[in-house]
């Protein structure tokens, strides 16, 4: 039987619908009706007239959430557990995020999301590989001793990768350092099907542009982990402001990057090409006050996640957050913060026709919000949970 979600304003990934109703079937989403045209006989839960239904958000760089790291237990139960909590925020759909570590516990990670992946409404679309192929002059806070250059096996494991993620519809992104890695290597990765992003990069315009032509696509929390605009040497944060084929992730947490230069981001970069990331840690979605990280406690205070001396280790924000604050932060359309977090990073994900829009045939992953923005309930494949 068919079940319709009716009486809430609808956001479809392109406008705002009063009086209609989302009419769901087999886990997809079979029309969006007005409500004087709902199928007889469906089973209609009224939603608040006041709430805002929306695609599902999705989020490419969750590290962890709900007091797990997925670096620390690379396992399907992590993974799992990962998407459960940020679930609560809103997103219905993540890439869970390994960072620079030991190759056998990279192939581990791979491996669980791989399984994960099967499982039915996990909210897991496959996995985001930070690393290890990274500049050691812009490691952030990963740890030196892991960043290496790939060698044969690296190759031979990560070409296979895609495909079999993909029989699962699942995702491949590999961040990387440009100058850390050969064209002919980056041709070869994203011929396979892997999606390939710059980033914890010393890489020069020039050389950026360079990798962007051997199959680079996307840019990893921009501004971060890679040198400023210099005016002699504009470096990777130019190429990816003038390259209309490139997508930006960005941390919108007001910490990570003025709100003044990602406003002027969003104003330059080709629309729709700018897209949230949380880089989401363990404490998100809970009240720790400090996690470990290769052996190191990572402090929580005043909105930041810190080492001792000072350097950010991942963000302390979740997806519902990060829209509240393209509204108030970035002066943003809700509309556009709404695409942000859904639309557009499907669309990096080549996912744009099954997610990110409230359309016939797409996947249903939903979110509800309050007036306020905050998360009153989601669907994952049809199946609902509420907050």
């Amino acid at each position: 039987m068919a079940r319709v979600l009716s009486g809430a304003r609808i956001f479809t990934g392109e406008r705002i619908l009063e009086g209609h109703g989302v009419v769901l079937e087999d886990g997809h989403i079979r029309a969006v009706v007005p409500d004087q045209a709902l199928p007889a006989g469906a089973d209609v839960v009224r939603l608040p007239g006041d709430a805002l239904l929306t695609p599902g958000f999705i989020d490419a760089q969750v590290n962890g959430a709900g007091g797990v790291l997925f670096n620390e237990t690379p396992t399907v139960e992590a993974a799992l557990a990962i998407a459960a909590a940020a679930r609560r925020s809103g997103t219905t759909g993540l890439l869970p995020t390994f960072i620079t570590d030991e190759q056998s516990k990279m192939r581990r990670a791979c491996e669980a999301a791989l399984e994960a992946l099967a499982r039915p409404a996990s909210g897991v679309l496959g996995i985001h590989l930070e690393g290890p192929f990274i500049s050691g002059s812009r490691p952030g806070v990963h740890e030196p001793r892991y960043i290496r250059a790939p060698d044969a096996q690296d190759i031979d494991y990560l070409v296979a990768l895609p495909q079999r993620l993909a029989g699962q519809r699942g995702r491949l992104l590999m961040t990387l350092a440009p100058e850390q890695v050969e064209d002919a290597i980056l041709a070869r990765l994203a011929s396979a099907g892997t999606i390939l992003a710059a980033g914890h990069t010393a890489a020069s315009y020039e050389r950026t542009h360079e990798a962007v032509a051997a199959g680079v696509r996307g840019f990893t929390h921009l501004f971060n982990a890679m040198p400023p605009v210099n005016n002699r040497q504009p470096g990777p944060v130019l190429t990816a402001i003038d390259t209309e084929e490139t997508w930006c992730g960005i941390i919108a947490d007001g910490i990570h990057v003025h709100p003044a230069l990602l406003r002027q981001l969003v104003k330059g970069k080709k629309p729709g090409k700018v897209f949230l990331v949380t880089d989401a840690m363990p404490p998100v979605g809970t009240d720790a006050r400090t996690f470990q990280l290769y052996g190191q406690t990572i402090l929580r205070r005043d909105g930041r996640l810190v080492t001792e001396n000072g350097t950010l280790a991942g963000a302390d924000i979740d997806m519902a957050a990060s829209v509240r604050n393209c509204v108030n932060l970035l002066g943003l359309s809700l509309e556009e913060g709404l695409r942000m977090a859904s639309l557009y990073p499907a669309s990096y994900l080549g996912l744009e026709a099954q997610l990110g829009r409230l359309a016939p045939g797409y996947r249903a992953d939903l979110t509800l919000l309050r007036p306020d923005l905050t998360v009153m309930g989601t669907w994952v494949n049809g199946q609902e949970q509420w907050y």
